[in-house]
């Protein structure tokens, strides 16, 4: 057997024992490599620590409207310039408030993987949920500043860097295992594609700063000045 045809029957095997194991009721995932676990942890406290430090910055903005951040370089690069807008409040309230809540779930889940724990496939899904719905709230803000606003927030892009390695992690892994569901024919590629995550998240972010380079073109050379 050609090692194409172990990958496609690996996956193959994979979606039928997630089906074996709902059928019997035994809906317990396999627990993810250590890997895994410590991808969630490091992006999880790279996001968490960047939503804390936006929710400084904002508390200060609020007692001292006139207040210059640390993240304000120039007016195309400044936190307090997004920190104002209305798509820097989309619930009502600050976003980095969301971040605060949100990446503390990747962390906590991370440890439990190293403690040994395994989930069901509910828990799965709904983790999945929540970090597909993360990664494109992220798409949604870095379109909105790059395209609307006008604007970079240096610790916004931190929180976008940090999901990406999330999302991808988590999704590959999921599609790999049988969670969700693909087509039986592209189960060697998505085994493959969870081997080389990391060039998903490469290609994911180089696409995101190149867009950005060229679309603050004319404004790169105020930064030197």
């Amino acid at each position: 057997m050609t090692p194409e045809e172990q990958k496609v029957t690996k996956g193959a095997c994979n979606t039928e024992s997630v089906s074996e194991l709902t059928s019997n009721n035994q809906e317990v995932l396999p627990s993810p490599s250590r890997r895994f676990a410590w991808t969630l942890i490091f992006s999880g406290v790279l996001g968490w620590i960047a939503a804390f430090t936006l929710t400084l910055e904002r508390l200060h903005v609020a007692t001292n409207p006139d207040a210059t951040l640390s993240c304000d370089l120039n007016p195309f690069i400044s936190c307090k310039s997004v920190m104002l807008t209305e798509q820097a409040r989309l619930l009502g309230f600050p976003n980095p408030l969301i971040g605060l809540a949100a990446f503390i779930f990747p962390i906590a889940v991370g440890f439990a993987i190293l403690a040994g724990a395994k989930f069901a496939l509910w828990f799965w899904r709904i983790f999945a949920t929540g970090i597909t719905m993360g990664f494109l709230f992220v798409v949604w803000l870095w379109i909105q500043s790059t395209f609307v606003i006008n604007v970079l927030c240096p610790y916004c892009m931190v929180a976008w860097v940090a999901m990406v390695p999330l999302f991808w992690t988590v999704i590959l892994f999921l599609v790999r295992e049988g969670v969700i569901e693909t087509p039986l024919r592209m189960a060697g590629f998505f085994d493959r594609a969870y081997e080389r995550v990391w060039l998903w998240v490469l290609v994911t972010d180089l696409v995101m700063a190149a867009i950005i380079v060229v679309r603050f073109w004319s404004y790169w050379p105020a930064l030197w000045n």
